[in-house]
């Protein structure tokens, strides 16, 4: 195990992050905050201190690793940028239990959206900033960030696959080029250039500059923090049709718009998991607006916060416009089951994925061909390209996976005493990096009623959920800590 390598790399992660809370910092001093201001002080310096000590520690690391090493690394960077980015909420007391900032933190860099918090604009603004922030940089991933701008291996880029591979959402990951690193700048700069138009298109709508940059990287990160209480609910209608909008382009896979500035049209066209998005976007907001029907006064509203919701749902966003918790029962389970198909693969949203459950359906009508044709090889296809077993066998596995999660946080998380559906949406929500769930913890509720160990297994599962769950998943392996 090449330990230094992982520490230096933990070290540049540390040295990223305390430089993005520089902004967060000059808001506070720009308020007048003292509490915040300092507790953003001391999170930088020590962040800093451990960012120094790490790097002398790890000198002369050999920049090559396994793919063990890679995903220890992904999923242990994600944990200690966690818990330092949490210090600033405990140092200023607004959140002064830890374990209830970590789960804030870990929600927000997850870019799940769960909260713990009932007075969200009680927060200094500093703080907000930080909890928005931590979407955006959660989105497209803080590892994927450091690739675009360090140079963290040798001469090839074999290795720093391994840490795309490990932090990037979907069944399989590749390059968008050659050049990893070149890859790695591709995607932020068509984040970067979403986000900003997403904050430019706000702005026009009346939206102030604070709100509309926090409200673009909620939206850019599909995470979903508000900085209102009612989250969206007090905008007009034409800024909630705009996040409505970006919502579903940030669920859309990158390599789409990467195809699109190459005008590689049909590509584009062709991709069975965008067209399978698309589709289950439209039928849901129909869905929803024929069930909603007599609930709102007009029928231009009834579609408005059908597409919100199920956009914000669908990509695992978070926003509400609505407390959607009222809404009838079928339009409630259509949201559920949109929880779980999540986004596309390859973009910040979460969930289960459109690719995987593309890759499912065409497996599962393979299986039963092969039973009436037992003889016939038959290959699956995605796109016209031929899907490689290794990348079915790892489906296989991940749903697996993802329904023995589910299933052990749904009964330990049911030990707090809340309803079934409470519970059962709480580990969905979090396990999908959504959010907000139904009954005690839907739009108009939080998280704050659970106890410390239903509070420590979702905080898991939201880590799983972001990370994909293999990440996690190691650390419980006795061959990830065997000397090879």
């Amino acid at each position: 195990m090449n330990y230094k390598m992982i520490g230096w790399i933990h070290a540049l992660i540390l040295s990223v992050a305390a430089v993005f809370m520089l902004p967060a910092l000059l808001i506070c001093l720009f308020d007048g905050d003292s509490a915040a201001t300092r507790a953003f002080l001391y999170t930088v310096m020590l962040t800093a201190a451990v960012a120094a000590a790490l790097l002398l520690l790890c000198r002369g690391a050999s920049k090559s690793f396994s793919a063990r090493e890679g995903l220890l690394c992904v999923s242990s960077c994600w944990l200690v940028v966690s818990i330092l980015g949490c210090l600033p909420f405990v140092f200023s007391g607004a959140i002064p239990s830890f374990i209830d900032a970590l789960f804030e933190t870990v929600s927000g860099f997850t870019t799940t959206g769960a909260s713990i918090l009932s007075d969200v604009e009680a927060l200094p603004r500093g703080l907000l900033y930080w909890r928005s922030f931590s979407h955006w940089l959660g989105g497209m991933g803080i590892l994927v960030f450091l690739l675009a701008i360090a140079p963290i291996s040798g001469r090839n880029d074999g290795s720093t696959m391994h840490l795309l591979r490990a932090e990037s959402p979907g069944p399989n990951v590749g390059k968008l080029v050659p050049r990893m690193k070149q890859t790695a700048k591709i995607l932020y700069l068509l984040y970067i250039l979403l986000t900003l138009l997403n904050i430019v298109f706000l702005l026009l709508g009346g939206m102030p500059l604070f709100d509309s940059v926090c409200t673009a990287f909620g939206t850019a990160g599909t995470g979903g923090f508000g900085i209102k209480n009612d989250s969206i609910a007090g905008y007009s209608p034409y800024l909630q049709n705009v996040c409505t909008v970006f919502m579903l382009l940030f669920g859309v896979n990158f390599n789409c718009y990467y195809l699109l500035l190459l005008r590689r049209f049909r590509n584009v066209l062709k991709d069975e998991e965008l067209r399978l998005y698309i589709f289950t976007a439209v039928a849901g907001v129909a869905l929803v607006a024929l069930n909603l029907r007599g609930v709102y006064a007009t029928s231009g509203e009834t579609v408005r916060h059908a597409a919100f919701q199920v956009s914000s749902i669908m990509t695992t966003t978070g926003f509400s416009t609505v407390n959607f918790d009222l809404w009838p029962s079928f339009s409630k389970a259509i949201l559920l089951c949109l929880m779980v198909t999540g986004a596309c693969a390859g973009s910040t949203g979460g969930g289960f994925k459109c690719g995987r459950i593309v890759l499912l359906f065409k497996a599962l009508r393979r299986n039963i061909n092969e039973l009436i044709r037992p003889r016939r090889v038959q290959v699956v296809h995605q796109n016209g390209l031929p899907i490689d077993e290794k990348v079915l066998k790892n489906t296989y596995a991940y749903l697996s996976a993802y329904v023995g999660i589910v299933i052990i946080s749904f009964l330990i998380v049911s030990l707090d005493g809340f309803s079934m559906t409470s519970n059962f949406s709480a580990v969905l929500a979090c396990f999908n990096n959504i959010g907000p769930g139904l009954d005690a913890v839907g739009p108009a509720c939080n998280y704050a009623g659970y106890g410390v160990i239903s509070k420590l297994v979702l905080i898991i599962d939201m880590l799983a959920g972001r990370l994909e769950i293999f990440p996690i998943l190691i650390w419980l392996s006795k061959g990830m800590w065997k000397r090879q």
